[in-house]
């Protein structure tokens, strides 16, 4: 009997019944890359460590909550409710070394029972993770870079406030200062702050400390930073400059009419390239004790056609067809560098895009101000494990551009689930030899037998 065209494309497409049955399945294959990157840093044993000072043990160890949050953020989930669908994922359950994964209750209750001690603990983690990395690679000069970034809740979390969020304007947030390092693309450390201070607040402190504990375990090595105009202010730049710590800043030009006077009486500028010019003096602030410090004027042509006043109030220029900026620096580079330097710094809305869209960082899961910090710092490790491994797997790039860009092609997270984490596979044991097998597909077998190898040789 013969069948028509028609009957065997029906064949084809027919949809299948669906059945469900326990199985060893996971969807997760590729996250054995990470279960190995974790035994190679020994997370499991470092996060236990941070709660040994708190005497009462839940059920779920509170190390286990930490990494269970992680793994959450590494498989894309954002909410923890999110955890039913995958808490019977055999893959996972290895990893974390559980026979079951602990409800969203349970979860809650142990993130309630940590105290603060317990959260400065896992930062200290975090930090140190990414100093041991910066120590393997050996880099002769760092960047860090520091900004705010508002994290924006819809309820009424603790610790949040009604500040500036140009998102959610009236929302209550986080705003919280971040350190970040050029070369690698990671989270460096965090200082949590509620949504209603200016983004200098904190700040110079927080800058001593970042170095301070980044030059303890990087001796030899030079320190840079650069800062957008919020920061521009003398205890901060200061604090730069006794650190021995090679800086550039924006500077809100527009507030000092000394500054607006040497832009419009300006006739002779620098030619740096075909759209920049400069001209550079020593200046400071009548209220500033301390000194010294190029201020580098530049101007950019545009093609756009200004009618009145440009930039600001009380500032007009003869000729429109600019715009204008300043920056600070006690860098000792020809001034075409420094802007470049500087203008590097637009990496790090990059890095926090990443971490936001794919790390879930910008989220406030509960309304404890604790467990929101602790969700922030697994955020945070999420997307700095991630670079970790690409770091460990991938060629160094260029590292002396004038700009600092990463010295790694870095793929986004989001790009690693795609092509390695989110990967069928069963678990069987034939012989008592515990198996996953997946599919044939040439590409990912490259590329999981490439991350394994790698981490198998390193440890």
């Amino acid at each position: 009997m013969k069948s028509s065209k028609a009957h065997i494309l029906a064949k084809f497409h027919k949809i299948p019944v669906l059945r469900f049955e326990d199985q060893e399945l996971t969807s997760f294959s590729g996250l054995l890359v990470f279960q190995q990157l974790f035994q190679r840093i020994q997370l499991k044993q470092r996060l236990k460590a941070c709660f040994a000072h708190l005497n009462i043990s839940p059920i779920f160890g509170r190390h286990l909550v930490i990494l269970l949050l992680i793994v959450h953020l590494l498989l894309g989930f954002r909410r923890l409710r999110e955890l039913d669908y995958y808490r019977d994922d055999p893959i996972v359950l290895r990893l974390m070394g559980l026979r079951r994964l602990p409800d969203v209750a349970t979860i809650s209750r142990a993130l309630m029972q940590i105290d603060a001690d317990g959260v400065e603990q896992v930062r200290r983690l975090s930090r140190n993770m990414v100093l041991e990395g910066l120590q393997r690679e050996r880099f002769p000069r760092l960047t860090f870079d520091f900004d705010g970034s508002v994290q924006s809740t819809q309820g009424h979390a603790e610790g949040t406030a009604v500040g500036f969020n140009k998102n959610k304007k009236g929302a209550r947030s986080y705003y919280d200062l971040f350190c970040t390092v050029a070369q690698t693309g990671q989270f460096f450390d965090r200082l949590h702050r509620p949504g209603n201070v200016h983004d200098s607040n904190g700040a110079a402190e927080f800058m001593r400390d970042c170095f301070t504990e980044a030059r303890a375990g990087l001796r030899n090595t030079i320190f840079e930073s650069r800062v957008d105009s919020a920061f521009f202010n003398e205890e901060v730049l200061s604090g730069y400059n006794r650190q021995g710590v090679q800086f550039s800043a924006s500077v809100p030009f527009e507030r000092f009419p000394a500054l607006k006077a040497m832009v419009e009486s300006r006739r002779r500028w620098k030619r740096m390239d075909c759209q920049w010019s400069y001209f550079e003096t020593p200046w400071k602030p009548k209220c500033w004790e301390e000194g010294g410090f190029r201020f580098i004027f530049t101007r950019q042509k545009t093609k756009r056609q200004r009618k009145g006043p440009i930039q600001l109030d009380l500032f007009e220029p003869r000729d429109l067809n600019f715009d204008y900026r300043v920056i600070v620096t006690n860098k000792r580079e020809s001034a075409k560098r420094v802007v470049l330097f500087h203008h590097g710094r637009g990496s790090q809305e990059a890095i926090f895009g990443d971490a936001k869209n794919d790390a879930a960082l910008d989220a406030i899961p509960t309304k404890r101000l604790i467990g929101n910090q602790l969700f922030t710092l697994c955020a945070m490790m999420a997307h700095n494990l991630s670079r970790e491994l690409q770091m460990l797997a991938s060629p160094v790039a260029e590292r002396a551009l004038p700009k600092r860009p990463a010295a790694w092609a870095f793929e986004k997270l989001d790009t690693l689930r795609h092509r390695l984490i989110q990967r069928a596979g069963r678990l069987t044991r034939p012989q008592g030899q515990l198996t996953l097998t997946m599919s044939a597909n040439e590409a990912v077998r490259k590329d999981l037998l490439h991350f394994l190898d790698v981490l198998q040789k390193a440890a």
